[in-house]
C-alpha cells in the first residue's frame, strides 16, 4: 500500500513496474459501494468508510509465485529501489 504521504501515487509506481516487466494487479475491494453493482441499491453504512477508500484507491499486488528465482526476486527489489531512489 502506498504511504499517505508518499512523494507519488499508486498509478506512477504500477506504471514503472509494468514499464519494466513486473505484473501488478489491482486489489478488487476496498469500497465496494462505489462500484457501479450498488447503485440504485438500499443499503446501510456504519461508521467512516476511509479505510476502504484508501484500500481501492492505494492498494496494488506484484507478480509473484513459488518459481520466482532469487535473481528474479533481486531484480524486482533493485526496481522498487530504483523507483524510490527518484524521490529521496
Amino acid at each position: 500500500m502506498i504511504r499517505e504521504n508518499a512523494p507519488f501515487i499508486r498509478k506512477d509506481l504500477v506504471d514503472y513496474l509494468e514499464n519494466n516487466k513486473i505484473a501488478t494487479r489491482m486489489l478488487f475491494g476496498g469500497n465496494l459501494l462505489k462500484q457501479p453493482a450498488y447503485e440504485g441499491i438500499k443499503y446501510r453504512v456504519i461508521g467512516s468508510l476511509d479505510n476502504t477508500d484508501r484500500v481501492m484507491n492505494d492498494l496494488f499486488w506484484i507478480g509473484v509465485y513459488p518459481g520466482l528465482t532469487k535473481e528474479m526476486i533481486d531484480y524486482i527489489l533493485s526496481k522498487f529501489q530504483s523507483f524510490m531512489g527518484g524521490y529521496e
